[in-house]
């Protein structure tokens, strides 16, 4: 157990000569050091791990929602300062790319962060170590609890260290869009609704099935688009609506 500002307690995994060598090995490959290394090691304690033992000591939810703000917090202050020519729509549309679950993820794997994450045994057998969603969760668990170790300055290096090639990806055009998000914002901002989708059809066998999804906005319809499952469907129709969409509004202005 430790104690944070304010006297906010937190009860960490205990670590083991073998662990600590294992958190050491994480701050030599992420280029940073830990004054406390129990901030670090909460950081990759997931629920399924705390849950299975007993709820003994915490995960790493809240040093979570606390990443997510320090780094929300770094990204905007970079963009503001560096584009100074950009309103704040465009600051806006490269924040949330920045900051994605798909960003955050491909910086978690550049820093090996499956690795070092402790995992319950019903969650490692489904393959949760390389799920995006828990890779996302332990690396603002990371940025939170260095946040809290060193302070904001560190952490400010850190961050862009890894984040300001992410953000040229986005002003040059190479990231990994996700049109869902990109079309739910453009279709509430312009026609004050949802775009709802719908599974048309599933195709092949159980092992190997395609699925095809259409989006419809104000009654019209947009795909459908195909993939592997039903999330990777609903990207593409999302996409072909999007396209759709914004073409259209740049014919009008033209």
């Amino acid at each position: 157990m430790f104690l944070l500002k304010k006297r906010i307690e937190l009860n960490t995994p205990p670590i083991s000569p073998e662990r600590r060598k294992e958190l050491k090995l994480f701050e030599k490959h992420a280029g940073i050091r830990f004054r406390e290394p129990d901030f670090l090691n909460l950081a990759f304690c997931h629920r399924s791990y705390a849950n299975e033992n007993a709820g003994e000591f915490d995960n790493n939810e809240k040093l979570e929602f606390l990443g997510d703000s320090v780094l929300g917090l770094v990204v905007s202050d970079y963009l503001f300062q560096s584009l100074p020519g950009k309103v704040e729509g465009d600051l806006a549309r490269i924040k949330s790319f920045v900051v994605s679950e798909n960003s955050v993820e491909t910086i978690a794997k550049e820093l090996k962060v499956d690795n070092f994450i402790l995992i319950g045994k019903g969650e490692e057998y489904s393959g949760g170590r390389s799920k995006k969603a828990i890779l996302a969760d332990a690396m603002e668990a990371i940025i939170g609890a260095y946040y809290l170790d060193s302070g904001f300055k560190a952490v400010k290096r850190f961050i862009l260290r890894f984040f300001i090639p992410e953000i040229n990806k986005v002003l040059e055009d190479r990231h990994e869009k996700d049109y869902k998000t990109m079309l739910q914002e453009y279709v509430q901002k312009r026609f004050r609704t949802y775009p709802r989708y719908t599974l048309v059809q599933k195709t092949g066998p159980d092992h190997d099935k395609t699925f095809w999804v259409e989006v419809k906005i104000n009654g019209k319809s947009f795909g459908p688009g195909k993939g592997k499952n039903k999330k990777i469907a609903e990207q593409n129709a999302a996409c072909e609506a999007y396209k759709a969409l914004t073409r259209k509004t740049s014919k009008k202005k033209s």
